[in-house]
């Protein structure tokens, strides 16, 4: 891509109207001299369904959108994935136009693995505990299994969900020991991380999707929603001397991911976040 180009970019998800993606990929374009157009297209908004919005993407010239709660399984199903472990996560968060078919990615996935180590750096995990299946859950599993986790706790209101997760694991992680849970509670019990990849304690899903008293011997807690940054959930584990994964950091890193396949060029990874911060954005 040429730097005197205009990068025209969206996000198709729900409930996005906070989300930070547009001030990060402007940011990015910055620093690289680029113009950057970033969307939020939101289905309710628009009076349109999701695929109505997507196929439009297309002919409406973006050259690559984000895809967000709750539509990264459905976007999955409408694009070419090459890499043989996205194909087995099931839901893609990155799309590229312009070719035969649009080209579906995953940026969750090595996303989640650069903010755990970014925190806790060559710290095993130790046995988790994850709550939610879903399109970001799947992502964080897969991440999980690259960082050596051995023995996984699978909590989901839907319980097939849960356990296509753990066949589709089996692809990549044959030796994983992974349970399925009806309580998250009782599945917290003698884990050192645990996961929150509902949307639960998000802007307009307000709450926590686990009693402050179910953190106490756990390491460290990751929460996938951002918005806010700082959810009831994560300053519960703080409370309880957790070592703390905030979803900024997801976002921070599934974003320079992406950014990546956008625009096929780099980023200084610390200024951007110190732009970011100076802005107000991790708060």
């Amino acid at each position: 891509m040429t730097k005197t180009a205009t990068l025209k970019l969206g996000l198709i998800g729900d409930n996005i109207a906070r989300s930070r993606s547009p001030l990060l990929h402007r940011l990015a374009g910055q620093q690289n001299g680029i113009e950057v157009a970033y969307d939020r297209l939101v289905p309710k908004d628009m009076a349109l369904g999701f695929d109505e919005i997507f196929d439009g993407c297309a002919r409406q010239g973006y050259h690559g959108i984000n895809v967000t709660y709750p539509y990264k399984e459905l976007g999955a199903k409408k694009v070419e994935v090459d890499d043989p472990l996205v194909r087995a996560v099931g839901a893609v968060n990155t799309v590229l136009f312009g070719g035969f078919r649009p080209k579906g990615f995953n940026t969750d996935y090595s996303g989640f693995m650069s903010a755990y180590r970014h925190v806790m750096g060559d710290a095993a995990t130790g046995t988790v505990l994850m709550i939610g299946t879903g399109g970001v859950g799947r992502a964080v599993a897969f991440g999980l299994a690259g960082l050596g986790t051995r023995r996984l706790h699978l909590v989901d209101r839907d319980p097939a969900k849960a356990e296509a997760l753990a066949e589709a694991l089996k692809s990549v992680a044959p030796d994983m020991e992974i349970s399925i849970w009806v309580g998250a509670e009782k599945a917290a019990e003698g884990c050192s991380g645990v996961i929150n990849c509902t949307p639960v304690g998000m802007v307009g899903y307000e709450g926590t999707p686990l009693a402050a008293g179910a953190l106490q011997g756990a390491v460290w807690a990751f929460d996938a929603v951002y918005t806010p940054v700082n959810t009831r959930f994560l300053q519960d584990a703080g409370a309880a001397g957790l070592k703390v994964i905030s979803g900024w950091e997801l976002y921070f890193y599934q974003g320079v991911h992406a950014w990546s396949l956008f625009s096929g060029l780099g980023l200084d990874e610390a200024a951007l976040r110190a732009s970011l911060i100076k802005m107000g954005d991790a708060e």
